[in-house]
């Protein structure tokens, strides 16, 4: 595609006159230059500079204004003129600032997935300037996000600010135009940034100068691995010691970051995922110097991990634990097809990263996202669609009880509880266990099964109370029904058979803590008193094999005693001989 690019200088007199072109140049900065000349001889009261662009193949004009100033054009105080307060960006050299990077790289995410480039890139080529530009209207959109932001906490008027932010992007822009028509960036080969770093590390604007070789470098980069690629080889380059590698290393380290922290070129290096849950996953390992799957397909995954598992770039690290705390905080589902596989995957991803708290992944901040994203799996709406699949009741306290299991935060446990109490309270679920044709100790079992992950659970202690409660009282009157006490007892045979019996029911987690225990183990301790329990006891040992002596059989008792809650003391001291 041909084109053709010119610029064009108009000027305006008086407050409502109308703008006349005076000249056109082909060089960008001497059209600026002389538009400035103008306002400054006060030749006109208001001056722009448009950029003309013709595509010879269609024979369409581009028209883009990249200049603008005027007396008129903003009306402010005198005392208002100058605020540098206002701005986040005080000169050229500012925009090349850690926050500065990364506000220019949230603001104009789009562009920059879609060049395959990172900002750093950006601000060190001028074909892409050139590009950005040739958008249209997203430089100036930018701008007038930043000052919107920035009047909010200042005095300074949104006009001031932009007209500010204009002057300071326009000088930035011309810079970068001007050393690369005049050739400033190094255009260095593979193998000679060691070299270069070494001579530009003394130097005020070594950075700036490196970080534009490098940028040179990477331009034919197909993709984000071969991208990391390429970078992480300059890492062998780096001299031995001395300020030269800290350059060089600050320098690719700076940029490894730039790429993790964009959503296009992460997704693009580590491969498609099936779900949130297995990029996570992939994240995580590579984060921890694991290689993640598919990583042996990707050089420059691959080159990464070994980097990350020796610990050589710190910045880039903390690039992707920022990225895991962010993707954790957000209301994306990790498996949005089944809530049982997200709690799996979150507690498969929870019990990995743990592993990484230390100097970039704090345990506080990982707690806190962990948190916000239990907060969110716990909502009507979810907790619905879970509830909704459970095909009987004891499966709807099963599968809230599984969520408890699995998610963090006390207030999150409390809003939970208010699912689970009405699921025990509904009559569906009395009826479940009191009509059912189940057998009556199965029933039992699973009410003590449900009792027990309740008692052990994280909810408060009045909500655990409450809930063991309900369980109990449901238990207690299944076997009231059932009559299973007033069976043992009507069964022929000796007090230690009828004993040994209800033992096992309270051993065996067959009855739930609570009235129905408490019962069992009184009768028990009935037994137990009866006249001639102990020789009986022992005499029934003996009959299972080798003879015991009785002090092992006294002992053998008291521990089983002590399994169905009974103490030593109180069992010794009911125990009839």
């Amino acid at each position: 595609m041909a084109l053709s690019i010119h610029y064009e200088v108009f000027s305006r007199v008086g407050a409502k006159g109308a703008w006349k072109m005076l000249d056109i140049r082909g060089d960008r900065e001497a059209a600026i230059e002389f538009a400035q000349s103008l306002m400054a001889e006060e030749k006109a009261t208001g001056v722009k500079v448009v950029k003309e662009t013709y595509n010879e193949d269609t024979g369409d004009f581009l028209s883009l204004k990249i200049f603008e100033d005027g007396h008129n054009q903003v009306k402010t105080q005198p005392a208002q003129e100058d605020m540098p307060h206002a701005l986040p960006c005080f000169k050229p050299d500012d925009l090349y600032s850690y926050h500065a990077r990364a506000t220019m790289t949230r603001l104009l995410a789009d562009f920059l997935a879609r060049m395959r480039i990172t900002i750093t890139e950006l601000i060190h080529r001028a074909d892409m300037l050139e590009k950005l530009e040739a958008t249209g209207t997203l430089v100036q959109h930018c701008i007038q996000k930043i000052a919107v932001a920035q009047a909010s906490s200042t005095s300074a008027p949104v006009q001031q600010i932009v007209k500010n932010l204009n002057e300071l992007t326009t000088k930035a822009f011309n810079r970068v135009y001007r050393d690369e028509r005049n050739k400033v960036f190094p255009n260095t080969k593979a193998g000679g940034f060691g070299k270069l770093a070494t001579s530009l590390a003394d130097q005020g604007d070594g950075q700036y100068l490196l970080n534009g070789a490098i940028a040179r470098h990477l331009k034919d980069a197909k993709n984000w691995d071969e991208k990391v690629y390429s970078l992480l080889g300059l890492c062998a380059e780096a001299p031995a010691e001395g300020p030269g590698r800290q350059l060089l290393l600050r320098a690719i380290d700076s940029l490894i970051a730039e790429v993790l922290a964009g959503s296009a070129a992460l997704h693009e290096l580590i491969g498609p995922k099936e779900n949130l849950g297995e990029a996570l996953m992939s994240l995580v390992q590579l984060f921890l110097g694991q290689e993640p799957p598919g990583g042996g397909e990707r050089a420059g995954l691959a080159a990464l991990t070994q980097h990350f598992a020796a610990d050589t770039l710190p910045e880039a690290r903390t690039a992707i634990a920022n990225r895991i705390l962010a993707e954790f905080k957000s209301s994306k589902r990790l498996c949005p097809q089944s809530l049982d596989d997200e709690f799996k995957t979150l507690r498969q991803i929870a019990n990995r990263v743990v592993l990484g708290i230390g100097k970039y992944l704090s345990h506080e901040d990982l707690i806190t996202a962990f948190t916000l994203r239990s907060k969110r799996l716990i909502s009507h709406e979810t907790l619905g669609g879970c509830l909704a699949a459970a095909t009987t009741p004891d499966d709807k306290l099963e599968r809230l009880l599984f969520i408890e299991e699995n998610i963090i935060g006390t207030e999150n446990k409390r809003q939970l509880a208010g699912f689970v109490t009405p699921v025990l309270t509904a009559a569906s679920f009395e009826t479940h266990f009191l009509a059912s044709k189940t057998p009556v100790m199965a029933k039992l079992q699973r009410l003590a099964q449900l009792q027990t992950r309740v008692r052990r659970s994280g909810f408060q202690e009045n909500q655990r109370a409450e809930m063991s409660d309900l369980l109990d009282k449901l238990a207690n009157d299944l076997e009231q029904r059932a009559k299973i006490f007033e069976a043992v007892e009507a069964k022929p045979g000796s007090a230690v058979e009828k004993a040994t019996t209800i033992l096992r029911l309270c051993t065996g987690g067959v009855l739930t803590e609570g009235k129905l225990s408490a019962r069992a183990r009184e009768l028990v301790l009935g037994y137990l008193g009866r006249p001639g329990f102990l020789t009986g006891y022992i005499a029934q040992s003996a009959q299972s094999g080798a003879k015991p002596s009785a002090d092992a059989v006294m002992a053998e008792l008291v521990q089983t005693l002590g399994k169905a809650g009974i103490t030593a003391e109180t069992g010794l001291r009911n125990i009839a001989a």
